[in-house]
């Protein structure tokens, strides 16, 4: 399993303060940003090889499931 921020969004924000600062923006000025997008994946294979079973209500709220 995997949970982490969503790299696509991370991007974004980065793309987002490269053009402020571009546009004349101190980067002193510019705000600390956290990730707010997170995503939840699971391998169901390499849960299978170790002997782990992973609950379906897990499953139901997972963004990604590899299977």
């Amino acid at each position: 399993m995997g949970y982490g921020p969503n790299l696509t969004d991370l991007f974004r924000q980065a793309a987002n303060y490269v053009a402020r600062i571009l546009k004349g923006a101190r980067p002193v000025d510019l705000p600390i940003q956290r990730p707010a997008v997170f995503r939840l994946v699971v391998n169901l294979k390499t849960a299978k090889t170790l002997g782990l079973t992973i609950p379906p209500s897990l499953l139901l709220r997972a963004d990604q499931v590899i299977e």
